[in-house]
């Protein structure tokens, strides 16, 4: 499969200690420029989210956004001290044995007594693999999503691959047919100047034409390339640096093909060549 570099995931998971949202966007990019922005609580853990993030993604501009919403009274789980609160309870009672006039402690009373309730805040560590774990799975979507991308952009290059090599197919045989036309224009040319035909002259004069005109190796060339295309493509992966070195390869033969050109259908063809080669250029620099 291969991927684009554009892409983006979101999720979010509500913890004890609050509500955690992990985000990741990317656009293009001739490399792999990653930007983290992170909540002081997971400052700590930046190295190993931008360490699960590289694993995943090769190239591209990508930002990843971490946000911590704490709950409400700080985030923490409340804990009961028993043994505590029953000897507030037993103390109670001997005093209202010794002072039977006093009033009864009461439930609210006891409760917020010091240390009776104590409410814990989410250890670091929790918060770093929960944080991990919900990256995780952001990346699955956004490499699921930006592997949807790229089949779309792959099935978009593979139709201008069979556009090209269309051109190519129907260039091919015009070559010998220019040359024979050249032949017969030259000869009409002699008898018109000359009154004569001077076959020597005339072969010179085509043998120099043909050679003019050859492209037998662009087209070759220009059918090889294309093969290529589709072999990389076929073989998915990290392909948008090859396919770019490719499209330079492809205009080069497309462009002699044009100075070559010594009729309309050679320069129409190689026109539309490097539409189409520009074409796949522009979608090339969203591959990964």
């Amino acid at each position: 499969m291969i991927y684009s570099m554009t892409g983006f995931s979101v999720a979010q998971r509500e913890l004890a200690a609050g509500t955690l949202t992990v985000e990741l966007r990317a656009v293009n990019h001739r490399f792999l420029d990653l930007s983290v922005r992170l909540p002081e609580e997971f400052r700590a853990f930046e190295g190993a989210i931008r360490e699960k993030i590289a694993g995943g993604v090769a190239r591209g501009k990508v930002e990843c956004r971490v946000g911590f919403n704490a709950a409400a009274g700080g985030a923490g789980e409340l804990k009961l001290d028993r043994d505590l609160l029953q000897s507030l309870i037993v103390a109670a009672r001997t005093a209202q044995e010794l002072a039977p006039g006093s009033g009864e402690l009461k439930l609210g009373e006891l409760l917020r007594w010091p240390g009776v309730l104590t409410q814990t805040a989410p250890q670091p560590e929790e918060l770093g693999e929960a944080c991990l774990a919900l990256l995780g799975e952001v990346i699955k979507d956004f490499t699921a999503s930006r592997g949807r991308e790229g089949e779309k952009l792959k099935a978009h290059l593979l139709e201008r691959v069979a556009g090209m090599e269309t051109i190519v197919a129907e260039v091919k045989p015009r070559i010998p047919q220019l040359v024979t036309e050249y032949e017969a224009k030259l000869k009409s040319r002699f008898l018109e100047a000359m009154g004569t035909l001077d076959d020597d002259r005339v072969r010179q004069e085509i043998v120099v034409f043909a050679q003019k005109i050859d492209v037998d190796e662009e087209l070759s060339r220009l059918a090889a390339h294309l093969d290529e295309v589709r072999r990389i493509l076929d073989k998915g992966g990290a392909v948008g640096k090859r396919l770019d070195f490719l499209m330079q390869e492809l205009n080069r033969e497309a462009n002699t093909l044009g100075s070559k050109s010594v009729s309309v259908e050679t320069s129409r063809a190689s026109m539309a060549l490097k539409v189409l080669i520009e074409q796949m250029r522009e979608q090339i620099q969203n591959l990964e």
